[in-house]
């Protein structure tokens, strides 16, 4: 699953806000929650951003928003547990 994560963080990257959401609303873990935290602040709902930074178990991302989209890519290839293991939600 992390591959569709990836995908929707590719489309983060290109400014497709919706078909990120699509995809990452759709799954579970730290990974998903990071993600959908990112494009929340995106958005500028930083109310919605904070609450999936919890979900993420994380303190919002300090840095820009590349910076974020580089460490986020790292997260979602580097394989580990967390990251690999998503499964969609219930």
């Amino acid at each position: 699953m992390a591959k569709l994560l990836i995908e929707a963080l590719d489309k983060a990257e290109a400014g497709e806000w919706d078909a990120a959401h699509d995809i990452v609303q759709q799954y579970d873990g730290r990974g998903a929650a990071w993600l959908h935290a990112y494009l929340h602040k995106v958005e500028g709902d930083d109310s919605n951003a904070r609450y999936w930074y919890r979900k993420a178990d994380m303190q919002p991302f300090e840095g820009d928003r590349y910076e974020e989209l580089y460490a986020l890519r790292q997260e979602l290839t580097s394989g580990t547990e967390g990251m690999m293991g998503q499964k969609p939600a219930t």
